[in-house]
């Protein structure tokens, strides 16, 4: 049998509460007896289990990671990586990370996760978009929580979030370095702050370089983000004939689409349309040509958040704290200097 803390206790010649307060540090324990503790948990090879460190601290050593199933499953492998930051550092800290997905039409008739149900968690991390009804009912369970790369309604949670509109402004001052002036945007539906960030970004560059805003050059009014509507939205733009060279898609996931459209439809990138995408997913170096784009520090997305909701859960205050993780251009073959034909 594993050794329990009672176990420690026993040999210890202490109370259970006093090996937690010294497995915890949480309250003042004398440097003999604390000695004696961390000696008999050597001695026995004791590992403190959650529910040891529940006993003081009243807390469960978990953290829930919920995003829709949408992203889960269709978005590449974005938030993917940003729970990899969450998991390595919540290692570091001394939690669990638990994951769980909800529908992406989540209603107010749906279960909450199980693990808010049970409160079997210390808090949460939200990554992207979620429905309203949800942050509703997740508000109302008391739990502290914090957004990854979405601004909830009220916009009263800790919140991490990508440099979107800097992105944006790289992404489409890059194309216009190169000589461009007809340059189309592709993203997703404006009910995502992200998206919207990123379409102000791109007609703030234009605006800088004097180059009118076309809005026939804009496609932004579908709730998908994946490479289908990137195809879609590729098909709808260059059907109307309107001399694109280039496109900024506003997620390498829709950029892949638009590639595929190009080529479909005897277009060579970057010869006659330079193409450069938002995000950095490990898909655009499979490419040919490999895709420019804009990289988000994905881990490090995850990592602030485990940090920032550490601190409330310890501070035990609700914080308004919002980050803002910078991005970096990427260039590589899919654009090119402009050569009118």
């Amino acid at each position: 049998m594993k050794p329990t803390i009672k176990d420690v206790a026993k040999k210890s010649g202490v109370s259970i509460a006093t090996v937690s307060f010294v497995i915890n540090n949480s309250k003042p324990v004398s440097v003999e007896t604390r000695n004696r503790v961390l000696k008999a948990i050597k001695s026995l090879n004791f590992r403190p289990s959650n529910s040891a460190r529940d006993l003081v601290t009243g807390k469960t050593g978990n953290i829930g990671f919920i995003l829709t199933d949408d992203h889960f499953l269709r978005t590449e492998p974005f938030y993917t990586r940003i729970f990899l930051g969450t998991e390595f550092e919540a290692r570091s800290e001394g939690y669990y990370i638990l994951l769980t997905t909800i529908k992406r039409d989540f209603k107010e008739t749906d279960n909450l996760p199980r693990f808010i149900i049970d409160r079997n968690v210390d808090g949460v991390i939200v990554a992207g978009k979620v429905p309203h009804c949800f942050i509703e009912r997740l508000s109302a369970s008391n739990l502290p929580a914090v957004f990854i790369d979405y601004i909830p309604p009220k916009n009263d949670y800790p919140m991490v979030l990508i440099d979107n509109i800097q992105g944006a402004l790289m992404a489409t001052n890059h194309l216009i370095s190169l000589g461009h002036t007809n340059i189309a945007f592709i993203g997703g539906g404006t009910e995502h702050p992200s998206w919207v960030d990123r379409l102000k970004g791109y007609k703030q560059a234009l605006e800088s370089s004097n180059i009118p805003i076309k809005n026939s050059l804009i496609v932004a009014n579908d709730k998908f983000q994946g490479r289908q509507n990137g195809f879609n939205s590729a098909k709808m733009l260059f059907s109307k004939k309107n001399n694109i060279t280039a496109v900024f898609a506003a997620n390498d996931a829709m950029a892949i689409g638009v590639l595929k459209y190009l080529r479909d439809n005897g277009k060579r990138v970057p010869q006659d349309v330079s193409l450069i995408g938002f995000d950095d997913i490990e898909a655009d170096l499979m490419l040919s040509p490999t895709l420019s784009t804009i990289r988000v520090p994905k881990l490090e997305l995850g990592t602030e958040a485990l940090k920032l909701l550490v601190n409330v859960i310890k501070s035990k205050k609700s914080l308004s704290k919002k980050i803002l993780v910078p991005v970096e251009l990427i260039i590589r073959e899919s654009t090119s200097i402009y050569s009118p034909k």
